[in-house]
């Protein structure tokens, strides 16, 4: 779990995301709580619920991409869904259940990679001493053991000096490794992803553990012989444990979409894509418990934190329950030119950079210049005014169209310079951006 104080979330989400800065801290907030609730006393923990988020904001402002980055600071079980996926319970579809063994899914693989991680120095020990065995194989006694020679233990020391200065790197061994476990593709209905996993995994243990002879050069083997002896030093179903306890205490879901399964107006018949899933949502996000393949879940302690654009609908649209579940609302304010401006330049591996970047492989040097970046903002902020209003996706079209000509004559263009700046914008996209029918169909 994440011991990053509020102040160092947002900076840390600042270097990706232009604004917003309401629902860095809300965020931010949210996920030190996670830490602040651990420290206490463990009746009092239990007490503790989570404040639960409503992210409210325009597409394309940066609401998806506050989870994606908060996933990789969390450094907690997290998993982001779509709301539109899920059907009610009963109807054919993804029940809203397989969020919680989604994300126990990924609890266990966060586990394994990291307790692998931490056998790695073991590890390395037991794959070298496998090397040093096919390079020398020991001497064996009358009974077949294995024996050990005070010569032989001389010349596997400087040996195993040698392949730790990687002098043996390219030396080419015949080693014997896990064979991979027989892959059982079984296509099943949408709701019965548990059951073939189930079946798979029955049919994987009745083929047994099998061992493969291969050929391959001692730094492919040593990698390999690494991976497979950290695996047998983690404890399967201590590992299940740690993962159920990740997932109950630290857990974090991210709902995209939640705007689109709001009921609109006065319909008829069952709604199974809609309300019903909002009801189903209901005891997840109160506090439920769930079978996964891993053991029993319990949800009490899970964040979740929904996001919509709610252009069509409002929050108030949701069912009554599932607002008062959600207590924490925040606004996500629309993008202006100077966001734009600032989303072209400031963030870590900005739009420009990434295009000099491409560029720069094909031997072209490109150069934005201030007012050409200022006139691109301009343009994308145009357009969004006059058709559907995307956001920063916006910039996606808008720069791509301008650099198509630079794209398509890269390769015939090497050790040239160019210079991007407002003649240059204005030239490849004012008639496009001046004339509505062209631009609402091309950007």
């Amino acid at each position: 779990m994440s011991e990053m104080t509020p102040r160092e979330i947002v900076s840390e989400l600042d270097n990706h995301i232009i604004g917003q800065d309401k629902a860095k801290r809300a965020v931010a907030i949210a996920l030190r709580n996670r830490w602040r609730r651990m420290q206490l006393d463990e009746s009092l923990r239990y007490e503790v619920t989570p404040k639960n988020i409503l992210m409210i904001g325009p597409t394309g402002v940066g609401k998806t991409e506050i989870a994606r980055r908060l996933a990789k600071l969390a450094n907690a079980p997290f998993i982001k869904v779509e709301a539109t996926k899920f059907t009610e319970v009963g109807y054919v579809g993804k029940e809203v259940d397989s969020i919680i063994r989604d994300l126990t899914d990924a609890a266990v693989k966060m586990v394994r990679l990291q307790s692998i991680e931490k056998n790695r120095y073991r590890a390395e020990e037991l794959a070298e001493e496998r090397i040093l065995d096919v390079l020398l194989p020991p001497a064996k006694n009358n009974w077949g053991q294995a024996e050990e020679q005070p010569e032989q233990s001389s010349t596997r020391q400087t040996f195993r000096k040698k392949l730790r200065e990687g002098q043996l790197d390219e030396k080419e061994i015949e080693i014997e490794v896990a064979a991979a476990p027989v892959g059982v593709e079984i296509m099943a209905p949408p709701g019965m992803e548990e059951m073939t996993n189930q079946l798979q995994s029955m049919f994987q243990n009745l083929s047994g553990q099998r061992q493969k002879s291969r050929k391959m050069k001692i730094k492919d083997a040593f990698k390999l012989l690494v991976e497979e002896e950290a695996a047998k030093l983690v404890n399967p179903e201590e590992l299940k444990q740690q993962a159920i306890d990740a997932v109950e205490q630290h857990g974090i879901v991210f709902i995209d979409e939640i705007d689109k399964i709001c009921k609109r107006g006065q319909s008829s018949g069952p709604d199974v894509s809609r309300e019903g899933v909002q009801r189903d949502l209901l005891p997840l996000v109160e506090g439920c418990t769930v079978s996964t393949k891993h053991g029993m879940v319990k949800t009490d302690h899970i964040l979740f934190i929904a996001s919509g654009a709610f252009q069509v609908s409002s929050p108030s649209d949701l069912i009554p329950e599932l607002q008062g579940r959600l207590p924490i609302r925040v606004e996500l304010e629309a993008l202006t030119t100077e966001d734009f401006e600032r989303i072209l330049t400031e963030p870590n591996a900005s739009l420009t950079e990434q295009y000099k970047a491409l560029m720069a492989t094909e031997g072209m040097h490109i150069e934005f210049t201030a007012d050409g970046i200022r006139k691109i903002a301009e343009a994308a902020w145009q357009v969004n005014e006059t058709t559907e209003n995307i956001g920063a996706r916006r910039l996606h079209t808008v720069l791509e169209r301008m650099m198509e000509d630079i794209s398509f004559d890269a390769s015939e263009s090497q050790g040239q310079s160019v210079e991007i700046n407002a003649d240059y914008v204005k030239t490849h996209l004012d008639e496009l951006v001046a004339d509505e029918d062209l631009s609402r169909f091309i950007l």
